[in-house]
């Protein structure tokens, strides 16, 4: 691979022309001083419209062809699409790509809020399925082929499957035991992979998604490869989902004025890997091990590890670090408060009892050092008289859909007290982020416990997205 796409990027930018075209600051020359004083010039200049040596995102027949279809090849795809509106937008062309409006689809109460976004766009009716929970962890696992297997017997109109794996905190599901199920209806395997762009790349890490057989998956090349944020990839294998189908989808959801920046670090970060992933992995899962030893001889932590393979928790990612820190009679969000302004480490994702740490080949033994003594160091703020806290899993909820998501986005709607909203329909998509899953989605029965979590969460320093009124006081349901 030659960086086809980065090569002609670098003749456009240092091509003399008078440039009338957009953007406006005119490869940087009418940028704000302050703002290129931080980022530099390059960058300003690489930022570059669709010029014609530059291909076009959409239809694709020069470098951005040749970059994709790299891409493809090195990831085991079918075919590959690059996406500059994150994993998000490959999540709902999926879902437009599969699903019409009234067409049934399965999928885990743990998926992400962009998935309830393709419902609402599609029209497509949920099934969920609850995953297993780990109380102790307060975290969920991942869908068995058993599971998947239940709910196909019980409907034969199914359209479609999704599932999360790996998950937030790296726990994999059976992804080739449940295509077989799913092909042997006929039916695709959707998996958002967004956090194991890279299982590819190792033998030591989880088998990637395409080579357990799914049909559509979606990684977010930029969480733990190379490329720059809001750089993801759509990749198709089979036949039961049509590319074309989903090039239109994503025409529906991709700007028609791509960063060219983050074309080119897709591009970027596939020859990096395809050229070095094993070694930069090595090193990884190296400083990954050597935490994770550490730590776990504190006895005021607990690490997330796979004690035994299940039909849920089918295997772990050894790069992805979770540590249980309410030992120390504290929660999450305030031992990443401690780390982030005293102790120079931030965490990926705090929640109730956990922290979790990405640890990718962007680290180094200096990261580790910091993390080990931060994580040594809490024992200083254990506080050994803790109120009780009662905790359990958000995403254990039996879900009760009175309407389709599209449905109740588009009904009237009304605000009314939370007391009030108790068995009234949820008009909004609530989530706590990150890690952005739903704890009450739109068109849902509300319940008294997804509305004591909302507000454990709130208490405890959660960040709430989706609700109109953030201080929780007020609900938006179906009038």
């Amino acid at each position: 691979m030659h960086n086809p796409l980065l090569k002609q990027l670098i003749k456009s930018l240092t091509k003399h022309h008078a440039p009338f075209y957009a953007p406006g600051h005119k490869q940087g020359k009418g940028a704000n001083v302050a703002l290129k004083k931080v980022l530099g010039e390059s960058v300003f200049k690489a930022d570059l419209p669709e010029l014609p040596e530059l291909d076009n995102l959409f239809a694709p027949e020069g470098v951005l062809k040749e970059a994709q279809e790299f891409a493809a090849e090195t990831f085991g795809a079918k075919k590959t699409w690059f996406l500059v509106n994150g994993s998000t937008c490959g999540i709902i062309a999926s879902i437009l790509a599969t699903c019409r409006e009234g067409d049934k689809i399965v999928l885990p109460r743990n998926v992400h809020q962009s998935v309830i976004y393709g419902l609402v766009l599609s029209g497509a009716i949920p099934i969920f399925i609850n995953p297993e929970y780990d109380e102790n962890f307060d975290i969920c696992y991942g869908i068995s082929p058993q599971q998947i297997e239940m709910v196909l017997q019980n409907h034969d109109d199914v359209k479609g499957v999704i599932i999360v794996s790996p998950t937030y905190h790296g726990i994999c599901s059976n992804i080739q035991g449940i295509a077989k199920i799913t092909h042997g209806y006929n039916i695709p395997l959707i998996v958002d992979e967004a956090h194991g762009a890279h299982f590819t790349f190792h033998p030591q890490l989880p088998s990637s998604a395409l080579a357990s057989g799914a049909d559509v998956v979606i990684q977010s090349t930029h969480k733990v490869l190379g490329a720059l944020t809001q750089a993801s990839m759509l990749h198709l294998q089979g036949s039961l989902v049509d590319a074309d189908s989903l090039s239109n989808a994503l025409q529906l959801l991709q700007s028609s004025s791509p960063s060219y920046l983050l074309l080119a670090s897709l591009e970027s970060a596939t020859t990096q890997m395809a050229k070095e992933g094993k070694r930069l992995l090595n090193q990884t899962i190296g400083l990954a091990t050597r935490a994770r030893e550490v730590i776990e001889d504190l006895d005021y932590l607990q690490v997330l590890k796979l004690e035994k393979v299940t039909s849920s928790f089918h295997d772990l990612d050894v790069t992805r670090l979770t540590v249980n820190v309410s030992g120390l009679g504290i929660n999450g969000y305030l031992a990443d408060e401690i780390l982030h302004e005293k102790l120079a480490v931030t965490c990926e994702l705090p929640s109730l009892k956990n922290l979790t740490f990405i640890i990718s080949m962007g680290n180094d033994n200096t990261d580790i050092d910091l993390l080990i003594h931060g994580l040594t160091s809490l024992r200083k703020y254990e506080n050994k008289n803790p109120q009780k806290q009662l905790f359990y899993g958000c995403y254990n909820f039996d879900s009760q859909f009175l309407m389709s998501p599209r449905q109740a986005y588009w009904a009237k709607k009304k605000r009314v007290s939370l007391k009030d909203s108790i068995n009234h329909v949820s008009g909004e998509t609530i989530s706590v982020y990150p890690p952005g899953i739903p704890i009450l989605m739109v068109g849902e029965k509300i319940t008294m416990e997804s509305l004591n979590y909302l507000k454990k969460m709130t208490i405890n320093g959660a960040m709430i997205t989706g609700a109109t009124d953030n201080s929780l006081n007020t609900i938006t349901v179906i009038d």
